[in-house]
């Protein structure tokens, strides 16, 4: 089912998209996890989430978030069980998800989904737990989840969870879903991954001498697909790899060049103009009115 065709006591919530505007492996630790330093950047785009309060204590999927995903296993509805037991809580919910991040492209969808639930059902439940619990809570189900609990644009480190605000300067960009899908664990196990590149401070990655994306020549290599949307992004710009997907971006200072830039792009590739955002819309939306109700 559409979430926009869920009838009733429904409020929406945004779950923002990401970009990786860097990405580099530094070393690998004794559980196997890898050392990593990113910038991430929150932007003004990407999907919405639907809540509704139950009080029979049930958290329960309506539809589905993405194809083939099993109810159990979805991001959105074990962001809800987790937040549940750790309070010992007895409030439920039904939530839906309608989807603009293309799964798989490293947009950061079902990161983004899971922490938007968190974040709104703090609230909703009166828990009030803060936004370093949840954190602490988000990274238990995957490493990009703290960054959007937190919505702020953030050089990351650790495995993703150690996160230091940055400023980013206002930019606007292409986006192009190749709709090819990168397994991650596959991915990081290539042989040609450079994993132990030399630490880089904030400052390097500001001044602009930090390499893009560790993935991005593996990537290039193994799908045809990737490298012919590097060919054609290339006429507008330089093409850059967002984290272990396959989506890709052009970065451009003013919305009027993205938007030349995306309209000289063949009319079958599947992207977006989107603008970078100063901090996630969820915690303008967490902090005002909420974005829909119905």
């Amino acid at each position: 089912m559409n979430a926009s065709h869920v009838p009733g006591g429904w409020s929406w919530w945004p779950a923002p998209a990401k970009l990786n505007l860097c990405l580099r492996i530094t070393g690998r630790r004794a559980d196997g996890y890898h050392d990593l330093q990113s910038a991430f950047r929150i932007l003004d785009w990407g999907d919405r989430v639907g809540i509704r309060l139950r009080e029979d204590g049930r958290v329960a999927r309506v539809g589905a978030s993405a194809p083939g995903v099993a109810e159990a296993d979805d991001l959105l509805v074990r962001a809800a069980l987790l937040l549940q037991k750790h309070v010992n809580g007895t409030s439920g919910a039904d939530i839906c998800v309608e989807k603009n991040i293309p799964a798989g492209g490293g947009f950061g969808g079902g990161s983004s989904d899971a922490a938007t639930v968190l974040r709104v059902l703090d609230q909703l439940w009166a828990t009030d737990l803060g936004e370093d619990v949840l954190a602490g809570l988000g990274l238990q189900l995957g490493a990009d989840v703290p960054v959007f609990v937190r919505g702020r644009n953030a050089w990351a480190e650790g495995v993703g969870e150690q996160l230091t605000p940055l400023d980013l300067p206002q930019a606007w960009y292409v986006l192009v879903d190749p709709g090819i899908h990168v397994a991650t664990a596959k991915l990081f196990g290539a042989p040609d991954l450079t994993r132990t590149a030399a630490p880089v401070k904030i400052s390097d990655f500001l001044s602009g001498s930090v390499p893009d994306n560790v993935f991005e020549p593996v990537l290039r290599r193994r799908e045809p697909a990737i490298e012919a949307v590097f060919a054609t992004l290339s006429r507008i710009g330089t093409p850059r790899l967002t984290g272990t997907g396959s989506g890709c971006f052009v970065e451009f200072a003013s919305l009027q060049a993205a938007q030349a830039g995306s309209a000289l792009l063949p009319a079958d590739l599947r992207g977006w103009v989107v603008a970078g955002a100063a901090r996630s819309p969820l915690l303008d939306a967490l902090e005002g009115n909420l974005q829909d109700i119905n």
